[in-house]
């Protein structure tokens, strides 16, 4: 028998839809992507930790993480962040690097047809 899973955290199913609103309304790929990649089971989610963020991107990026950021590593350079979560230590290295830890919610305002940002995850 085929194991099922229902979504537990209905912010998570409201921001899915959110995203899904979005990338129809602005047509953005991009928010479709996210929306997608959040809907995976809790096991196969994206958790990425700051030195993978440091690696991949450069100072002034905007980075989108569909899942959870850990605070493993040091961020080197100013970075804005978005993600479902953020541990206590990752948005505290985050701010000490001069960025920003947002919520997808408010990058999504701020940049409803998602130019120029990336997704890590």
């Amino acid at each position: 028998m085929p194991r099922t899973f229902e979504y537990k955290d209905p912010s998570r199913v409201e921001l899915i839809q959110q995203l899904q609103q979005a990338a129809e309304k602005e047509n953005a790929g991009i928010w479709e992507s996210v929306a997608k990649d959040l809907g995976r089971s809790r096991k196969n989610r994206s958790e990425v930790n700051l030195y993978h963020l440091n690696k991949h991107t450069a100072g002034g990026d905007v980075v989108v993480v569909p899942g959870k950021v850990l605070g493993d590593g040091v961020l080197e350079h100013k970075l804005d962040v978005a993600a479902y979560r953020f541990t206590e230590s990752a948005s505290k290295k985050i701010a000490e690097a001069g960025g920003r830890a947002l919520n997808i919610t408010e990058l999504v305002k701020s940049n409803p047809t998602g130019t120029k940002v990336k997704i890590i995850g």
